[in-house]
């Protein structure tokens, strides 16, 4: 009896433990002190569905303590559930914990939960997958995005080549965020009113894709104050088609360069008008090189003011032709060939012309004698026939020879 005394007591204290744990978790200071002392009966007592549950487990673990403690003293031994006869415990029926399995509750999903990324598959569903092309984040051509782009592949169909227009700064990028319905369908019905025609559309956006970008109702403003200069439709139309960037400039850019091409060439409101229309790209290019033109007919051809007028207004591309050129043309027209200044004013569509087909022209009349290039001699040769007539025109009626003999005469120089 003595053997079983400390297992008996330790039974005893387990149910005190048990009957006083609720009350040791009513404050903060007591609920430390219960899971220092007590610590599986606390945390146990402190959840309701467990608590039989632990309570059982617990029960065991001890009992069986005290029975591994007789068996060492070397006692009789009796089973656990004759130990237990001391403590009465109401027997609790323990709370079953749902099995939370995911297949279980998938079984009620409508929907088939989406696979894994990681998931495995087999090379036969891999081959059937279906992914599009990823769309670069930088390239330097455009055509890495005609599929990606409903814009870009209706401006393809338009005519419009995207290899050019890479060439121009920024203007890929520009494409990229605009629209075809909302941002481009408008400027294109716009270019069709002013007269642009529909061949010609994907040729225009080539040269100018920022058009495309321009507020519909700027672009409007500036063909009205055309139309407040006189300048026709029709006549707006052509200087738009061949000068594309002609409406990117605002209506004080396009007064101010009309008001500059007046002035300096001194010509009339209509001759000015006549001007940019033959060359409306006089309101689109630079005026440095321009007014360097003009110094060097005046100053180092030494033409007249009046004659300039006259040059310019006859040819207006001499304004903004090569300023290299245009001295070895002079030099060879007024220093080798003595044609005057007069004579180069009443011709000054010579200045327009290969160097080389006067050269050789020139060179095979004075072969045959016929290089005479004044008006009061006989047998007189103008400058518009000997630099705008084609070959075979030139051999026989001007320089009454052969084509064949004018080609054998090139192999001699």
């Amino acid at each position: 009896m003595a053997l079983w005394a400390r297992p008996a007591a330790r039974c005893c204290w387990l149910q005190r433990a048990r009957l006083t744990a609720p009350q040791r978790l009513r404050s903060s200071s007591e609920a430390v002190q219960a899971r220092q002392g007590a610590a599986p009966l606390a945390l146990l007592a402190s959840r309701r569905g467990f608590l039989p549950w632990g309570w059982q487990t617990y029960r065991y673990v001890a009992v069986e303590n005290c029975s591994q403690a007789a068996s060492a003293q070397g006692g009789s031994s009796s089973s656990p559930e004759s130990n237990l006869l001391p403590v009465k415990q109401e027997q609790v029926k323990p709370e079953t914990i749902p099995d939370l399995n995911t297949e279980i509750l998938c079984e009620d999903w409508d929907d088939v939960p989406p696979s894994s990324a990681l998931e495995e598959i087999s090379e036969e569903e891999a081959v059937q997958i279906l992914a599009d092309p990823l769309l670069p984040l930088q390239s330097s051509t455009l055509r890495d995005y005609v599929d990606h782009s409903e814009t870009l592949t209706k401006l393809v169909q338009l005519g419009v080549d995207l290899s050019q227009v890479e060439k121009c700064q920024k203007a890929g990028q520009l494409l990229l965020t605009l629209d075809f319905e909302k941002d481009i369908k408008k400027i294109l019905l716009f270019l069709k009113d002013v007269g642009v025609e529909d061949n010609q559309l994907g040729l225009f956006l080539t040269k100018n894709p920022y058009i495309l970008g321009e507020d519909l109702e700027a672009l409007e403003t500036r063909v009205a104050y055309l139309k407040s200069k006189k300048f026709g439709n029709a006549e707006i139309a052509q200087m738009v088609s061949r000068a594309p960037y002609l409406l990117l400039f605002s209506v004080e850019r396009l007064d101010n360069r009309l008001g500059f091409f007046k002035t300096e060439l001194g010509l009339s409101v209509k001759k000015t008008k006549d001007l940019v229309i033959r060359l409306p790209r006089l309101l689109t290019g630079k005026l440095e090189p321009v007014k360097e033109n003009l110094q060097v007919c005046q100053i180092e051809f030494g033409f007249q003011r009046n004659e300039i007028q006259q040059i310019a207004y006859k040819t207006p591309k001499i304004l903004t032709a090569s300023r290299k050129r245009l001295r070895q043309t002079f030099d060879y027209l007024h220093n080798i060939m003595g044609i005057p200044h007069h004579m180069l004013t009443r011709f000054p569509q010579v200045f327009n012309a290969k160097l080389l087909r006067i050269k050789e022209r020139h060179k095979f009349l004075t072969f045959l004698g016929r290089a005479q290039y004044d008006p009061a001699k006989p047998s007189y040769i103008s400058l518009d026939q000997l630099v705008s007539l084609p070959d075979e025109v030139f051999c026989t009626e001007i320089a009454k020879a052969s084509i064949q003999d004018f080609e054998k005469f090139l192999k001699t120089i």
